[in-house]
């Protein structure tokens, strides 16, 4: 394998949990060199989250793999001047602390800029790095409550619920790459030099997907309210019951594909009616063709409708459990379960590499390090720290 699309490019991590550090995995997959900042005793909190064997989070060997754990007591001012001496020597240096705490340690963009002027610092928030809230803490939870997204989410005769998921933390991390790789364009590709923050808040990630939301209510007032499974003015798209149980989703709200599902289901008089002829039209009509569609859905096992369906060239699909995941042959073919070594556990499945790079993939070099794996290594070999001064080091709890 050749060269990384990032191969050169190093990032200094100094966060915790999941938002900014799920940016640097993202980088670190793609030849990025991370190096993981974390504290000396404890180190990321994330370590310990959700199920735990050997005495670690399964999930921290996704999160910090390809990493470099480095362990650095940024309360302590040799802690601090440490930083700076790694500032000297990489691109990008991600925070998610709450506004104000780098400044508190010394290490303020303005501080750190004098030190490396390339300097690109991505700072991940609730709330951002200015505005009345900036000081408010801010998790991933109430980022997508405030962006709008929960507002939206679930049934309109229950309260709203949440995604399974951190999505907000996961959408935050995805801006704060795009927002590196534009920098790092500016500053190399168009030869400025130049460094740059990128204040990437919780919130303003998940409000920035919300497509029509906004300007709808602009200009006619509506508020979007929850409505389950399906899609207001998208029709018929919707998760419908099959006679075995099982549910399949079905989005065939294009003009063309709504006629092939309706002549799959039997119904040639539906796919020329003009009440149906285009989307606005089939949305004013959107509880009767649910209707009519899971009436068909009922009358056979998922396997069938599935088979009518892939025939007919209509976009459907069963609702994937992880087993289901793993299972399936398209997941495998497209090496997206990997397995890697974990010293202790043996080989444990990972989600595999998104996106799929012809000429500079990227991969998986090792799981999720031990708390300071890397910290010798690094200050040895990135700042010349002689073996005295690294025993030191230890000996006072800076490292």
């Amino acid at each position: 394998m050749g060269k990384k699309a990032l191969e050169g490019l190093k990032v200094l991590e100094m966060g915790q949990l999941i938002a900014g550090p799920s940016a640097s995995r993202l980088l670190g997959e793609f030849g990025a060199e991370v190096i993981k900042v974390e504290s000396p005793k404890n180190g990321d909190s994330l370590r310990s989250w959700r199920v735990v064997e050997n005495g670690t989070s399964l999930w921290w060997y996704v999160q910090s793999r390809n990493k470099k754990s480095v362990t650095i007591d940024l309360r302590q001012p040799e802690g601090q001047e440490l930083v700076r001496e790694l500032v000297r020597e990489i691109d990008i240096l991600i925070e998610n602390f709450r506004p104000g705490t780098m400044e508190k340690w010394g290490l303020s963009y303005e501080e750190l800029k004098k030190i490396n002027p390339g300097l690109i610092m991505i700072r991940v928030s609730g709330y951002g790095q200015d505005g009345p809230y900036k000081d408010k803490p801010g998790f991933g939870s109430i980022g997508e409550a405030m962006g709008g997204l929960r507002y939206i989410t679930g049934y309109p005769d229950r309260p709203p619920t949440r995604v399974g998921i951190s999505i907000g933390d996961s959408l935050s991390a995805m801006y704060s790459v795009i927002g590196a790789l534009m920098a790092v364009y500016h500053r190399d590709v168009n030869g400025t030099g130049q460094g740059q923050v990128i204040d990437v808040a919780l919130y303003e990630s998940v409000f920035s997907l919300m497509e029509s939301t906004l300007p709808e209510y602009d200009r006619t007032g509506l508020v979007r309210e929850r409505t389950g499974s399906t899609l207001p003015g998208i029709t018929p798209s919707n998760t419908y019951l099959c006679q075995d149980g099982k549910y399949v989703v079905i989005g065939a709200n294009g003009d063309a594909i709504f006629k092939r599902l309706m002549h799959a289901m039997g119904h040639p008089d539906a796919a020329e009616d003009p009440r149906f002829e285009n989307n606005a039209k089939r949305s004013e009509h959107a509880v009767y063709l649910d209707g009519i569609i899971e009436q068909w859905t009922k009358s056979m096992p998922f396997i069938e409708v599935m088979k009518h369906l892939d025939d007919a060239k209509v976009p459907a699909g069963s609702i994937y459990s992880i087993e289901d995941i793993v299972n399936d042959p398209h997941y495998q073919a497209r090496r997206m379960i990997e397995s890697v070594a974990v010293e202790g556990l043996g080989s444990l499945k990972m989600p595999g590499i998104v996106p799929k790079m012809s000429e500079t993939p990227g991969s998986i070099e090792w799981a999720g390090p031990k708390l300071g794996a890397h910290t010798e290594e690094v200050l040895s070999g990135l700042l010349n720290i002689p073996e005295g001064k690294l025993q030191e080091l230890k000996e006072n709890g800076v490292i």
